[in-house]
C-alpha cells in the first residue's frame, strides 16, 4: 500500500524530469519542483506537434513563414540525495521533422528538415522544504512548500548545416538557471518559476556569419488540482522577454515579448503500476515579437524505485 501511494505521488511529480522539444523560453512545465522520493527513476517518451507563423529577423531574405514541426523526445532521469537535499538529474534527446514554407522575394518556397535535435541536461536541487527521504518516509510525510533551483544545459550536437537557414539544431550552447517555488494546499498546488536563458554565440551561422543573442527572461505560473493520486489537471502561463539578436555585431532582430497560456492533464494507467499518460496544449495569448504558434503534446511516462 505504501509503495502504491509513493508511485502515485512521484508519477504526479514526473514533469520535473520531462524535457520536451519546445522553444527555449516557451515551455509550460507544471509541478517541476514537486517532492520525490530518493531513488526514483523516470523514463518518458513524448510527441509534440507545433504549428504556426514565425517572425524571422528583419534582415532575413525570408518572410511570412509558416512552420509545422513534429518532435519525438526520449527522456530519462534519477532522483538522489545531495547533502541531505532532494536532487535530480535528467537528459532528454529529441528527434524532429518539420515542414517550413515562406516567401523569398515574390516566390514562395517550402523545405523539409528531419534529424536529431540538441539534447538537454537538467540538474535540480531543493533548497528549502525538499529533504532527501526514502519511499517509506516520503509516503508518511505531509507535503510542504518547496523552493528549488535548477540548471538546464542545451548541448549543440543536433543536426546543423551552416549553408542552410533552417536547421534542427542551433549550433550553440544554451543555459537556463532557474528558481522555482511550489505551494501545496489540500488538493491544490501553486507553482511559480523565474529563469533566464543565456546563449553562446553561433560562429558559423548561414554563410559563415557570427550570430549572438541577448538573454531571455522567462516566468511561469501554474495552478493544478489533484482529482485523485496520479490524476491531476493544471492551467499554465508563461511570459518571456528579451533575446535581441545581432549578426556580425549588427542588430538583426528586436527583443521578444510573448505571453502563452496552456493546460496540462496527467492520467495514471492503473493496469501498469508507475505508468502515466500526460497531455498538454498551449497557444499564444499575446505575441508582440517572435513566434505565434500552437503546441500540443502527448507523453507516456514510467516511474519506478531503485532496489
Amino acid at each position: 500500500m505504501i509503495l502504491r501511494k509513493v508511485i502515485a505521488v512521484f508519477v504526479m511529480a514526473g514533469a520535473a524530469l520531462a524535457l520536451p522539444l519546445t522553444g527555449h523560453s516557451q515551455e509550460l512545465d507544471p509541478r517541476a519542483y514537486s517532492a520525490t522520493p530518493i531513488g526514483t527513476n523516470f523514463t518518458l517518451l513524448g510527441y509534440t506537434h507545433t504549428s504556426g507563423d514565425v517572425v524571422f529577423d528583419a534582415s532575413s531574405v525570408i518572410n511570412d513563414v509558416h512552420a509545422s514541426v513534429n518532435a519525438a523526445t526520449f527522456s530519462a532521469g534519477h532522483a538522489f540525495d545531495f547533502q541531505g537535499r532532494q536532487a535530480s538529474i535528467a537528459i532528454g534527446v529529441p528527434y524532429a521533422w518539420a515542414d517550413v514554407s515562406g516567401n523569398v522575394g515574390e516566390t514562395r518556397h517550402a523545405i523539409t528538415r528531419s534529424g536529431l535535435g540538441d539534447p538537454r541536461l537538467r540538474l535540480g536541487v531543493m533548497l528549502y522544504g525538499g529533504q532527501a527521504m526514502d519511499a517509506k518516509t516520503f509516503a508518511s510525510t505531509p507535503r510542504n512548500p518547496i523552493l528549488g533551483a535548477s540548471l538546464v544545459v542545451v548541448l549543440p550536437v543536433g543536426q546543423y548545416m551552416p549553408d542552410k537557414l533552417i536547421n534542427i539544431g542551433a549550433n550553440r550552447w544554451a543555459f537556463k538557471p532557474e528558481l522555482g517555488f511550489s505551494y501545496p494546499k489540500g488538493r491544490w498546488q501553486f507553482d511559480a518559476y523565474a529563469g533566464m536563458w543565456l546563449f553562446a554565440k553561433n560562429s558559423d551561422f548561414f554563410g559563415g556569419h557570427l550570430r549572438a543573442q541577448d538573454p531571455i527572461a522567462s516566468f511561469q505560473g501554474h495552478v493544478s488540482y489533484t482529482i485523485r493520486p496520479g490524476l491531476w489537471a493544471a492551467v499554465d502561463a508563461t511570459h518571456y522577454s528579451g533575446g535581441d539578436i545581432t549578426q556580425d555585431d549588427i542588430p538583426s532582430a528586436p527583443r521578444q515579448s510573448n505571453l502563452r497560456l496552456g493546460a496540462t492533464v496527467s492520467i495514471p494507467i492503473r493496469q501498469i503500476r508507475g505508468l502515466s499518460l500526460k497531455l498538454n496544449y498551449s497557444d499564444g495569448a499575446v505575441t508582440r515579437v517572435g513566434s505565434d504558434f500552437t503546441a500540443a503534446g502527448i507523453a507516456f511516462q514510467y516511474a519506478w524505485l531503485s532496489d
